[in-house]
């Protein structure tokens, strides 16, 4: 992970959160602008290929699952101040999408 760290960086991206498992690097000008990695995933059944952080995760959950969209995780609050739910989109990737929680 310090590898793609380090070559975020070169992109403009600062390292926010490191919890062991996962790193989470942000854009400081645009803070919500963010890439995660992960080495395994401790909560949740699958490593998510990508993430997407939105405004409101309940309402985004709500339009996905209403689409037909194959939920691949329920949406769940997570100790580090998210909640999130994965879906898997056309091409077969699992999304991590979430918010902070205020």
């Amino acid at each position: 992970m310090d590898s793609s760290r380090d070559f975020y960086g070169l992109l403009g991206f600062e390292e926010v959160m490191d919890l062991g498992w996962v790193r989470t690097l942000a854009s400081p000008a645009n803070p919500t602008a963010q890439i995660s990695l992960f080495t395994e995933e401790r909560t949740a059944p699958v490593v998510s290929e990508l993430s997407v952080e939105v405004e409101d995760v309940d309402a985004v959950y709500a339009r996905v699952a209403a689409s037909g969209a194959e939920i691949v995780r329920e949406p769940r609050d997570e100790e580090w101040g998210v909640r999130r739910f994965f879906v898997r989109d056309p091409g077969g990737r699992v999304v991590n999408v979430l918010s902070h929680r205020a």
